[in-house]
């Protein structure tokens, strides 16, 4: 006896993933590390141990990854404590910011 396995369909799906909406593409990165010089858009360093893309509206509130108007380059790493992408993600002043920055690059990009 032998297994027949089922054919794959041979269509996209209707409604895109989570991770495909939220998955920050080439062209926005692209567009972000041109917008941002090389420097955190935060503090201005123009070294530091990483560099990140973070988004302003979280993954997991559903901001987009290919939108540059939600996308931001910061220190990193987001775990250590001391960082701009530290303090972006995880303080309330620094949600605050997000928010700020965010209405900036709007308003940038609507130019």
């Amino acid at each position: 006896m032998t297994f027949m396995p089922c054919p794959k369909p041979k269509h996209r799906r209707r409604v895109p993933k989570q991770k495909d909406i939220t998955r920050i593409t080439n062209k926005a990165r692209d567009e972000v590390l041109k917008r941002a010089e090389g420097k955190c858009e935060r503090c201005g360093r123009t070294r530091a141990y990483a560099f990140e893309i973070s988004h302003l509206v979280q993954a997991s509130h559903g901001g987009s990854g290919s939108n540059p108007d939600n996308l931001v380059l910061l220190c990193g790493p987001s775990v250590n404590t001391g960082t701009c992408h530290n303090f972006a993600d995880y303080t309330r002043a620094g949600r605050e910011w997000r928010m700020q920055k965010k209405i900036e690059l709007e308003a940038y990009y609507a130019q």
